[in-house]
C-alpha cells in the first residue's frame, strides 16, 4: 500500500504523518476538519436555553395567526389574539380586505421581603389580510372569546357561491 506524507497541525506545531493513499485526499474530510478548527471554539448549540425563560416577551414582534375561510354566504376570518382585550382592538374592513390592529400590555410584579421585581412589556401590531371574495363590510360582525377573534363578513350578492347543475 502506498503511503503519502501529510502535514498535520497539532496544538500550534506542524508535524508530518504518513497516511494511506486512500485517505490522503478526501476533500470533504478536509473541509470538515477546517470547519471544526474555525467553529470549534463557539459555544455548543442551545447554550442560552437556561436563560430563555427569563427573557421578556416581545409582543410587538409577534403577528397573529389568521385563518380566512370562504363559505357560501360569507367569509369568516379567525385570528389568535392571546392577551388582547376588546378595548385594545381595532378592526377595519374594505370590500376586499380586513385590517386587525391591537396593542398589548403585560405587567408582572413580584415582591418578597426586600426583593422587588417588575417586568413590563408592551407592543402593538397591525395585520391586513386579503379576502377571497367581495364582502359587505358595513354588515360585518365580530366577537372575541378566549383570545380568538371571529369576524363574519357577508358576501355581496354577485360574490355568493351558486351551484350549477350539469345537464
Amino acid at each position: 500500500m502506498t503511503k503519502h506524507r501529510l502535514a498535520v497541525v497539532e496544538k500550534g506545531k506542524e508535524i508530518q504523518k504518513a497516511v494511506p493513499a486512500a485517505r490522503a485526499f478526501r476533500p470533504f474530510d478536509e473541509m470538515e476538519r477546517m470547519m471544526e478548527r474555525v467553529f470549534g471554539d463557539f459555544p455548543p448549540r442551545g447554550w442560552m436555553r437556561p436563560w430563555r425563560a427569563e427573557w421578556p416577551a416581545f409582543p410587538d414582534l409577534r403577528m397573529p395567526k389568521v385563518d380566512v375561510i370562504e363559505r357560501d354566504e360569507d367569509v369568516l376570518v379567525r385570528a389568535e389574539l392571546p392577551g388582547v382585550e376588546r378595548k385594545d382592538l381595532e378592526i377595519s374592513t374594505t370590500d376586499t380586505s380586513v385590517t386587525i390592529k391591537a396593542t398589548t400590555r403585560h405587567e408582572e410584579k413580584e415582591e418578597k421581603g426586600d426583593f422587588y421585581h417588575c417586568e413590563i412589556s408592551r407592543g402593538s401590531f397591525a395585520r391586513t389580510v386579503a379576502l377571497p371574495a367581495e364582502v359587505e363590510s358595513a354588515k360585518a360582525k365580530a366577537s372575541l372569546k378566549d383570545g380568538v377573534l371571529e369576524l363574519t363578513l357577508p358576501k355581496v350578492e354577485k360574490s355568493k357561491r351558486h351551484t350549477v347543475t350539469v345537464e
